[in-house]
């Protein structure tokens, strides 16, 4: 990845060596993770997004070979990893594309993740190692089509019938939707809201993906319907009740975005820093005009600023400081500035910057899904006010 301006100045792409703050350890997880999108991922990316598709079952396994399914989790096949071992994973799998980070964080720190915290032994082991090795496919139902930022709302039911309960109700924009095997889903019951586990093929169950996305095309994207969906007893995750549960997992999947989209805007500003080097006009390339240089600078701050955040809040979690503030700052400023990012790199690239020869447009059109899912700007800014001055504006 170094491209180095001057023999023994800084590397342009990381102007202030934050990689360097890394354990070696660390840095094998990145570049393993670099090497495979590199090798398998980046030829095919294009394609993918201008076919609206993803192969995640091909996938799959050959990302539970390398460890990155739950991969932050202890147990069960997984790799145990540190927090930041982990986001530089999924600072890589951005760097190539949203989608792809998506569908192990899904994977990983939504479904994986509820089961491992609240689930029992036998749901643990019953999913977790097959979904470790990519063997299984899970998803995570909280959003509905009228209850995103508000899921303490949702319409979604699930009453008892004897030892058993009926699920009720449909969940929306839910990556991995219709070829998960196991969905994790959060319904509305008498003792509050509770998880429940609902495999593949249960009676009742149908997931229809969404099409004509604009944004993560190479990403599988449902909607799930529940039609009187009737489950064992042993269906419900029994560790939680209340929305501590989800929200709680939200948090994980939040923390890997935090890290994801300083590589999608790693990507973009690279792109666009070779771009400017060798694109030739009024017999300069356009690396030399101060405008250029300009934007690029503006794009290398903000780049190293949102990195040297995403390592901090990772070294606070694995302190075990990290409170929602954290994440969401993380969140909220580094989707911020990736998205910046995207949109200057485009103005470098000019027309090309609008073709998949390039990878700008693609990762500026994913982080305006990014920017929303996992709890929207808006939200983010209300967690951060209530942490500043002790008063909720959420009503």
């Amino acid at each position: 990845m170094t491209s180095t301006a001057r023999p023994g100045g800084p590397d342009p792409l990381d102007l202030l060596a934050v990689e360097e703050l890394l354990t070696e350890e660390e840095r094998m997880v990145q570049q393993t993770v670099r090497r495979f999108t590199a090798d398998r991922i980046r030829p095919h990316l294009a394609d993918w997004f201008e076919q609206g598709v993803f192969p995640a079952r091909e996938l799959a396994p050959e990302l539970g070979r390398l460890g990155l399914l739950g991969m932050h989790l202890e147990g069960y096949g997984c790799a145990g990893a540190g927090a930041v071992a982990y986001g530089a994973a999924c600072l890589e799998l951005e760097a190539a594309d949203s989608g792809l980070r998506s569908f192990v964080s899904v994977q990983g720190s939504l479904a994986m993740r509820a089961i491992h915290a609240f689930g029992s032994e036998e749901q643990k082991q019953r999913w977790l190692p097959g979904m470790a090795a990519g063997e299984l496919i899970g998803c995570f139902g909280l959003t509905e089509p009228d209850f995103g930022s508000d899921p303490g709302n949702m319409r979604t039911t699930a009453r008892r019938k004897g030892t058993d309960w009926v699920l009720s109700g449909a969940k929306m924009w839910i990556t991995n939707g219709s070829i998960a095997d196991v969905a994790v889903v959060w319904a509305q019951t008498e003792d509050g809201v509770r998880g429940f586990l609902v495999p593949r093929g249960a009676a009742g169950f149908t997931a229809t993906d969404v099409h004509g996305k604009l944004s993560l095309r190479a990403s599988v994207t449902s909607e799930l319907h529940f039609d009187e969906v009737l489950l064992p007893g042993d269906a419900v995750l029994p560790g939680v009740s209340g929305l501590r549960g989800p929200l709680s997992c939200l948090n994980e999947a939040r923390y890997g975005i935090l890290w994801g989209t300083v590589g999608a805007a790693r990507d973009c500003y690279q792109a666009a820093l070779e771009y400017a080097k060798t694109r030739i006009q009024f017999g300069r390339p356009i690396a030399a005009f101060q405008l250029t240089q300009e934007k690029l600078v503006e794009m290398a701050l903000e780049l190293e600023k949102a990195h040297l955040t995403a390592w901090r809040i990772g070294r606070l979690k694995e302190a075990g400081r990290a409170r929602a503030a954290h994440i969401s700052f993380g969140k909220l400023n580094n989707v911020r500035a990736a998205l910046e990012i995207a949109r200057s790199a485009r103005t470098v690239l000019g027309a090309n910057g609008i073709t998949t020869a390039y990878p700008v447009l693609r990762h500026a059109n994913n982080l305006e899904s990014v920017l929303t899912y996992e709890g929207t700007s808006e939200i983010h800014t209300l967690v951060l006010g209530e942490a500043i001055t002790g008063e909720s504006a959420y009503r």
